[in-house]
């Protein structure tokens, strides 16, 4: 072990003339254990929201849509198959989509209406592959509404609801919307409030007769083996199919939250960075007591030949070790802290205003903690520099005369 850090630990360890300075250092101590707790909890918080909502999203939401831009198109068959054919795609279903009323006795509401296809829609939306939605054949045909749609109505299984469509039929009295009734088979609860208060499904074919769309179909829905490769799948895609056709991945369809979400996540991080900060002044605070305090000692040192290099590595390895002790307690809460809030439902989040009902959500990941605790290194060690700095100036002559 060097000199210097032998002084240094020597330094940290002796009883302080002034209490004063000791509990500056305490102060220095919890004020970078409590902002990198906050940062570390925050992060995980936050970083558990963008997870769980980016697992609902894709649980309602198929990875790719493939649409026409000359609209609804009749070979879908056909485009199924080319589809799939496509490496990364595994699966593909038809689907409707169309802004309806939905009207009960109760409530009349608006929702989005979804024609799907029971048999290929459960490879494609993993909430939807129990979901039964029967066909009309020669009875009332049955719909399927999201949860919160179905309380909004007031409505529950086996109860009918008038489905109101604004493409309907040119009348003498003029344009007449269409209507038909349906009687609620089921439910689905995606865990999305957004999608579980909007979309209501039917099958295929009973909104092809309803929206008068014949045997064409909105769009495809593609589920591809990687989500992160939805961007490159969806250009092969529209490569093999030609211009005609255009694809949306999930990433672009949710760009602004997503992007909305990682701008909050720098922002927090800066702000909580001054907390960690402001404990950073402490510990110079802290150093440049000392030192007015070792005044003497440094100037013997210096005396007997210590360099200002020397003198700077005591006082810069005194802060490091104070920050150091507080960024590792800093950790350990944060820790801790997360795997209580994991454990337990301390707060549970209302649908309306997070976009889903659960428990806070937490996700540590490990590079979040790595740069936490680099960043907070980085500030207490900026913070010794100045004064180490004034320290290894002290003229050992005046020191001792004036000391």
């Amino acid at each position: 072990m060097s000199f210097e850090f032998f002084i240094g630990r020597r330094y940290l360890r002796a009883k302080q003339k002034q209490a004063f300075i000791a509990l500056i250092t305490y102060l220095s101590i919890a004020g970078v254990a409590v902002g990198v707790m906050a940062l570390i909890v925050v992060i995980a918080v936050m970083a558990g929201f963008e997870a769980d909502l980016k697992t609902r999203i894709l649980g309602g939401q198929a990875n790719v849509i493939l649409m026409r831009y000359s609209g609804p198109f009749e070979e879908y068959p056909e485009v199924m198959r080319r589809v799939e054919a496509v490496p990364g795609v595994a699966a593909s279903t038809p689907f409707i989509y169309s802004q309806v009323m939905l009207r009960t006795a109760a409530n009349t509401t608006g929702a989005v209406l979804r024609g799907i296809d029971p048999a290929t829609i459960g490879g494609v939306l993993k909430t939807l592959a129990n979901v039964m939605v029967p066909e009309a054949g020669a009875g009332i045909p049955g719909i399927v509404l999201g949860r919160e749609l179905a309380k909004n109505l007031g409505v529950v299984q086996g109860e009918m609801v008038h489905l109101i469509s604004p493409r309907g039929m040119l009348a003498p009295t003029g344009h007449v919307p269409a209507m038909k009734a349906f009687r609620v088979s089921g439910y689905f609860e995606s865990g999305m409030y957004e999608f579980d208060q909007t979309f209501a499904y039917i099958h295929l074919h009973d909104a092809q007769r309803l929206l008068r769309m014949g045997d064409a179909v909105t769009g495809i829905e593609v589920r591809v083996h990687d989500i992160y490769e939805a961007r490159a799948v969806a250009d092969r895609i529209v490569s093999q199919l030609g211009s005609a056709y255009y694809a949306r991945d999930w990433m672009q369809m949710n760009r602004n939250l997503f992007k909305a979400l990682k701008l909050e996540r720098r922002v927090m991080f800066i702000i909580l960075t001054l907390i960690v900060l402001v404990a950073a002044f402490n510990i110079a605070s802290s150093l440049i007591m000392m030192v007015m305090g070792k005044t003497k000692d440094i100037a013997i040192l210096k005396a007997m030949g210590a360099t200002d290099r020397s003198i700077r590595k005591i006082f810069v390895f005194n802060g490091m070790v104070i920050g150091t002790l507080g960024t590792g307690l800093g950790v350990l809460l944060g820790v801790v802290l997360c795997s209580l809030l994991r454990r337990y439902n301390i707060h549970e989040l209302t649908g309306d205003i997070y976009y889903f009902t659960t428990q806070l959500p937490v996700k540590m990941e490990v590079l979040d903690v790595v740069c936490i605790v680099a960043a907070a290194l980085v500030i207490c060690f900026f913070a010794t520099l100045y004064p180490a700095r004034q320290a290894a100036k002290l003229n050992p002559v005046e020191a001792i005369r004036y000391g």
